[in-house]
């Protein structure tokens, strides 16, 4: 079981890189879930579609979780 304040402070991290995303070029992210190791978000918005969305997935998104997270091994994004 994950640690409910890790889950709160992900959520939370989230929320605040999505409203950077949504205002930078109108996509969003979203908490699904997460295990202790891997962290499922939801791209939503203007990504759904765009050839960049693995660069957002994976550069912003999961560059910026593993900063404040290192022991989460990946970031999935899930349709």
């Amino acid at each position: 079981m994950v640690e409910a304040s890790v889950e709160q402070q992900l959520k939370d991290l989230l929320e605040r890189l999505s409203a950077y995303i949504e205002q930078y070029h109108g996509g969003s992210v979203t908490f699904l879930s997460f295990d202790g190791k891997v962290l499922k978000v939801r791209l939503g918005g203007a990504c759904l579609g765009c050839p960049l969305l693995p660069t957002t997935l994976h550069g912003w998104v999961e560059g910026t979780v593993k900063q404040f997270f290192p022991q989460i091994e990946r970031v999935e994004s899930e349709a």
